[in-house]
């Protein structure tokens, strides 16, 4: 089925690193290539407009050719609002009326991913669809209706940061990836980085 509306995606890379050592987990290297630039190789094909979320090497994540945009300074104040605070940017910024979101550390996001979820949100008339596997839900990868932002900026002005609180206060249903479970292992330290590493070494030696 084609995806029966145009999409903004925004590439959260907005986070400290804290676990990976402070890094900037998005130009973290896998395959010699940086994370963000396997998460761009998957999304491309299936949005139509790619922001990326980020508040350091701004210069880096520009060159790579779309839009970067930084948290606002009263969200960067309020330590980091988190997520909410990438959300908010791409609900406030983006093109069109349905915005997906994805974090910038799970490179092996499912091809069908927004396929899958528009067809679930419109199907149950949702505003928000959140991806789960294996019971457990996934809040960072979310398509949601522009006209959700209302909703956002009041939760995050009354200090709301915890993204699964605000989505289920919305008309929000689940859709379940279960049989790509392995897409959504994010990436928070150099040991699981090494592991994929060598996963995917050993896929190509079969």
């Amino acid at each position: 089925m084609e995806k029966p509306e145009k999409i903004t995606g925004i590439i959260l890379a907005g986070g400290r690193g804290r676990r990976m050592g402070g890094m900037d987990k998005g130009l973290v290297l896998l395959q010699n290539k940086p994370l963000v630039q396997h998460i761009i190789s998957r999304l491309e094909p299936q949005v139509d407009e790619i922001i990326i979320n980020a508040n350091r090497e701004l210069a880096q994540y520009q060159a790579l050719g779309f839009t970067v945009l930084q948290d606002d300074i009263a969200s960067i104040k309020q330590e980091f609002a988190g997520p909410l605070a990438g959300i908010q940017l791409g609900l406030t910024y983006g093109q069109f009326d349905y915005v997906l979101t994805v974090p910038c550390d799970s490179p092996n996001l499912p091809a069908d991913l927004v396929q899958r979820l528009i067809q679930g949100l419109i199907k149950n008339k949702a505003d928000v669809a959140v991806a789960t596997s294996d019971g457990s839900a996934h809040p960072v990868f979310c398509l949601c209706k522009k006209k959700v932002l209302l909703s956002l900026n009041d939760y995050l002005a009354h200090g709301g940061r915890k993204v699964s609180v605000w989505q289920k206060n919305l008309a929000y249903i689940e859709v379940d990836f279960t049989d790509c479970s392995s897409a959504f292992i994010n990436l928070n330290t150099v040991e699981e980085l090494k592991a994929l590493e060598s996963a995917l070494i050993g896929e190509h030696d079969h």
